[in-house]
């Protein structure tokens, strides 16, 4: 790579944003540790909008890529969505499996109820 070679630095400007905006996804899905808090939370709006971004990244490069660049963004989209769906799914029978059988479910299950009413997109 030459970095006074415009392309050169713009695939790797976008190279950049992409992996930038996949972690953000991985941070929120828990499967990166978070660097501002030092734990692995879930958050699955904040995943779902890094996603969102990398769609429209997309969509809005479709034809401007080379081969190279579209492949990396189709696998990373792909890996994404697909652990979106793991980790969305995981929710809710996580939180069943802990209530005891015959009781109704905590508290906690009722505010994760609420969160995924709030979801547009689904990837599954």
């Amino acid at each position: 790579m030459n970095p006074t070679n415009p392309d050169d630095m713009n695939r790797a400007l976008f190279a950049h944003l992409a992996i930038s905006l996949a972690q953000s996804a991985l941070i929120g899905l828990g499967k990166v540790i978070n660097p501002a808090s030092q734990k692995t939370e879930i958050n699955l709006e904040a995943a779902q909008q890094a996603i969102d971004m990398l769609d429209m990244l997309e969509a809005k490069t479709k034809g401007n890529l080379d081969a190279e660049e579209e492949k990396m963004l189709k696998q990373t989209l792909s890996m994404l969505k697909l652990n979106y769906v793991e980790t969305a799914n995981a929710q809710p029978s996580a939180a069943a499996s802990s209530a005891p059988a015959g009781e109704p479910a905590p508290a906690a299950d009722k505010a994760a109820e609420e969160e995924k009413v709030r979801f547009r997109k689904k990837y599954d």
